[in-house]
């Protein structure tokens, strides 16, 4: 960090009489010219790391949530429509009628022809083929930050490979009306159907930031006044005894190996879910719902 930021911290002697859940106010620059999404630099998609079914291409999507979703959110994405020609389902009725108000030609098959283009029978009736949204990068986030001033919330995802858990933990971060998600180019599930499908559409609509240095992403934050805690079993500190009211960034490793030694070092304090003795740890995804929440419930939202 910046040397002003580490005078706004305490000395050790006044930390020891201090509240133990008060923090210094961090500095933060004066940005004036607001965030603009389709401003700024952009990171080219991240080649995906974990999982996935080979006989799913790249650019289809499938569920009726998923497709919604993105039909919400950008409608100009959707480049071609299948949905199931059948009057058995409600809810497919009302995804063509939806697609048809915003321009999106919805092309009527047969629930066999769905299952032999995406190699499932998963599909609710319904897949879309699609441009992915573009991902911002490191050089978005301090203008991020400082945009949403005191209410900034982000979600750092270190190497979560699982596009399961990374979209369950997508879907959580919008529902608690996070700044955006930040996750490693390298290393991590990235963009894909999987991960769109498991945010039920909200992959969509919230921010994405691929970075190539997940450490330095923290340290970025952590220069725009952000405060960083990583989530960590062994740490001393309950999530419930830390003040997470300003300007915060909850960072979160893998179930197996947790946060690197280099996120853990570049954080600013470690906190951890309070369990019973014989629970080793939470699914990454649960893990990130209660921590998001317990923010909201700080700041009386």
């Amino acid at each position: 960090m910046k040397s002003a930021t580490k005078t706004a911290m305490p000395n050790s002697e006044k930390a020891a009489n201090q509240d133990a859940d008060a923090k210094p106010k961090r500095a933060r620059p004066d940005f004036k010219k607001p965030f603009n999404k389709d401003q700024g630099n952009r990171a080219k998609h991240a080649e995906p790391q974990g999982p996935r079914d080979p006989n799913i291409a790249d650019d289809w999507l499938y569920g009726i949530n998923a497709i919604e979703g993105q039909i919400n959110a950008d409608p100009s994405r959707i480049v071609e429509l299948w949905i199931e020609n059948t009057d058995h389902s409600e809810r497919l009725r009302q995804l063509a009628g939806l697609a048809d108000r915003v321009g999106v030609k919805a092309q009527r098959v047969s629930p066999q022809s769905l299952t032999h283009k995406l190699g499932t029978d998963k599909h609710q009736g319904a897949a879309a083929r699609y441009r992915a949204p573009e991902l911002m990068s490191e050089s978005d986030l301090t203008r991020l930050a400082v945009n949403a001033g005191p209410k900034a919330l982000f979600l750092l995802l270190d190497n979560i490979s699982d596009p399961h858990n990374l979209g369950a933990c997508i879907r959580s971060a919008a529902a608690a009306g996070v700044t955006a998600v930040v996750f490693p180019k390298d290393k991590s599930a990235g963009l894909t159907p999987a991960v769109l499908r498991a945010s039920a559409g909200t992959a969509a609509r919230m921010p994405l930031v691929s970075v190539t240095n997940f450490a330095r992403a923290i340290e970025v934050l952590k220069e725009a006044g952000v405060w960083c805690y990583g989530a960590a079993g062994e740490a001393e500190k309950s999530v419930y005894q830390q003040d997470l009211k300003g300007p915060v960034a909850l960072v979160l490793g893998s179930e197996g190996e947790g946060l690197r030694r280099l996120s853990r070092d570049r954080c600013d304090g470690l906190i951890r879910i309070p369990m019973v003795s014989d629970v080793e740890s939470l699914n990454v995804s649960v893990a990130t719902g209660i921590l998001l929440f317990e923010v909201r419930r700080q700041r009386g939202v």
